[in-house]
């Protein structure tokens, strides 16, 4: 389906759970969130409907996220309808890693077809700063245990924060040498708390070409902008929603784990789609894609106008 600036509209990202097992500072505050009453969030067979819904109206990738997808309760089951559903062709899941050595198996058995995993920093102390809670070796064991399960292409996913983990860039792109992995810089993106945060933080992708000059552009892939080291096995990715946006090419809508559906990341609008059924729920979905916002306002001076957490939106 197309909406109405021409965008052809086929990728729905899903939060099932705005919990999280991680605490990272860009994501959630620090004194934590009000968490959602177990009636507030959708229930599997919810979920089953809308995707079912959103397929009728064109949608075909879908992406299972959070807050932390794998702490949700029936997550392989909410993975297995999903992609039984005729009509979605990939399904795809984001998680902070820490929770794949019991799950992984049962993911790809479920036919989740792709992880990405936020991994911000190599460095142990850094991480537990940037997670105020986590280990870096439960996330380097669960990329082990994905890669033993069969994930063969890996995405991990670094939120780019000047003054934290640019002086990594380099480290990262090194693990491309002999693994099938992409490493997807994300430019970090005024929302919450660290809209508040110095200008310095925000730093635009250029930064991760200044610092491995050999990089060479190699395409697309989805929103990023993919570049190889020559002889390198795996690729980089650069995601710039800030310093290069690509709202004119956006093919995505968002479902809040409590239902409400996100026509652009950044806008307040909301939709309600939970405790709708049948015509009614397809109706509604219809007129979001429809009333999609051409773009965003955002930048590193103007914050995210969408009132909510990543966490509760869904990464």
């Amino acid at each position: 389906m197309n909406d109405k600036f021409g965008r052809k509209i086929n990728y729905l990202r899903l939060s099932v759970t705005d919990l999280c097992n991680l605490r990272c500072i860009y994501c959630m505050p620090q004194e934590g969130i009000s968490k959602l009453h177990h009636e507030e969030i959708l229930s599997i067979e919810e979920i089953e409907r809308i995707v079912s819904a959103a397929v009728d109206c064109g949608i075909e990738k879908v992406r299972i996220t959070g807050g932390e997808p794998l702490v949700r309760n029936g997550i392989i089951d909410i993975c297995q309808r999903v992609a039984r559903i005729k009509g979605v062709r990939e399904l795809c899941l984001t998680t902070n890693g820490v929770l794949l050595p019991q799950l992984a198996e049962g993911l790809r058995e479920a036919g989740v077809h792709r992880l990405n995993i936020s991994l911000d920093t190599l460095n142990p102390d850094k991480f537990r700063q940037i997670t105020r809670i986590g280990r870096l070796d439960d996330v380097l064991n669960g990329i082990q245990k994905a890669k033993e399960a069969g994930f063969d292409y890996l995405k991990l996913n670094v939120v780019l924060m000047g003054g934290f983990n640019d002086d990594e860039i380099g480290d990262f792109v090194d693990l491309t040498r002999d693994s099938n992995t992409q490493i997807r810089f994300i430019e970090l993106m005024p929302m919450g708390q660290c809209a508040e945060w110095e200008r310095s933080r925000f730093l635009d992708t250029s930064a991760v070409l200044k610092a491995v000059p050999q990089l060479q552009l190699a395409g697309t892939e989805g929103v990023a902008r993919t570049y190889r080291v020559p002889g390198y096995k795996g690729s980089v990715g650069l995601i710039s929603p800030i310093s290069n946006h690509f709202c004119p090419t956006c093919n995505r809508i968002r479902v809040t784990s409590d239902g409400k559906l996100k026509a652009c990341l950044h806008s307040s609008g909301e939709v309600n789609l939970k405790g709708l059924s049948g015509d009614k729920l397809k109706e509604a979905i219809a007129k979001a894609i429809t009333s999609k916002p051409q773009s965003h306002h955002l930048d590193a001076a103007t914050p995210s106008e969408t009132g909510r957490y990543m966490n509760q939106i869904g990464g």
